[in-house]
């Protein structure tokens, strides 16, 4: 696994805090200097980020819609009066990475996967341009701001006490998918490769490797984390893991067994996936059961 070492001192980690239940939109310190501010759906700012405070600077996880932005940089200011140099989306998908700017703003620099960078020129830039939402959640008062530090396998932050390390998973949940890991304090943050809100994930996206996303998971799993931040929902760990795969398996599954079968893309659509919890809602289950039946055909 290539790595490119920044080599920045930190204070020292204690043990992780006790873990509670925290209100949409909350905020939370999972480790000294490790924090987390969950996503708040009912304004259009769904996705978690998080933030990790090293010694001379901050790097933020995930960046969010540009309003959901604001607010994460607002809390970030709370907790640290440090420059934020770096924000590593672990995706190009809006509610995680359209927010980039508010940071660019403020100095920053958005780091991605090689291939989450090429998304983000690309697919990421013609869906900012097709957006027509006006008012509270309109995106024509910004600016999309790329990424300008990409890596392939992986990329380290590392002083010897502190450790991020960013690790490409994708092809999964979108070609570019990486998580950050950190593994002093057992600290997963996933993007949307796991979830954990009633509303399962996106499966859509063109270049999605629904396979290889449960392979990814596997490899997730196989860290052990003690914590793991999900893309959507609250503050999870291992189970979160073993349920996002069970799901994916599931509708992968069924969807293969209905080609098989000859059926229909409206008759996939109707399995039953609601005994998982990720499942909740029949009617993403439909619609995430027709994309992977349309990509299963090909």
């Amino acid at each position: 696994m290539s790595k490119w070492k920044l080599w920045v001192p930190v204070i020292l980690l204690a043990g992780l805090l006790a873990l509670s239940q925290t209100p949409a939109g909350g905020v939370k310190e999972i480790a000294p200097g490790v924090w987390v501010r969950l996503g708040d759906r009912t304004r259009n700012q769904p996705a978690n980020a998080g933030w990790v405070i090293f010694k001379d600077y901050v790097l933020v996880i995930d960046a969010n819609f540009p309003w959901g932005a604001k607010e994460v940089l607002a809390e970030v200011r709370k907790t640290s009066a440090k420059p934020i140099r770096f924000v590593f989306n672990t995706h190009y998908h809006g509610d995680h990475a359209y927010g980039g700017s508010i940071f660019t703003d403020q100095g920053a620099q958005i780091v991605c996967t090689s291939d989450c960078g090429v998304e983000s020129t690309s697919k990421g830039q013609a869906s900012w341009d097709k957006n027509t939402a006006t008012g509270e959640f309109s995106l024509k008062p910004y600016k999309l701001a790329h990424p300008t530090i990409t890596f392939g396998d992986s990329l380290v932050f590392d002083d010897g006490e502190h450790r991020v390390e960013m690790r490409k998973m994708g092809p999964g949940h979108s070609k570019g998918d990486a998580v950050a890991w950190l593994p002093k304090e057992k600290i997963l943050f996933t993007g949307d490769m796991c979830v954990n809100w009633g509303t399962g994930n996106n499966v859509a996206d063109a270049d999605a490797d629904h396979d290889n996303w449960l392979r990814a998971l596997d490899r997730m799993a196989a860290l052990a984390p003690a914590t793991v931040v999900v893309g959507h929902g609250t503050i999870g760990g291992m189970k979160d893991l073993r349920a996002q795969h069970a799901y994916l398996a599931d509708m992968v599954d069924a969807v293969r067994q209905g080609l098989a079968a000859g059926k229909s893309e409206e008759e996939v659509g109707e399995t039953d996936l609601t005994r998982h919890p990720i499942g909740a809602s029949k009617a993403a289950n439909t619609s995430s059961l027709k994309a992977v039946y349309r990509k299963l055909k090909k």
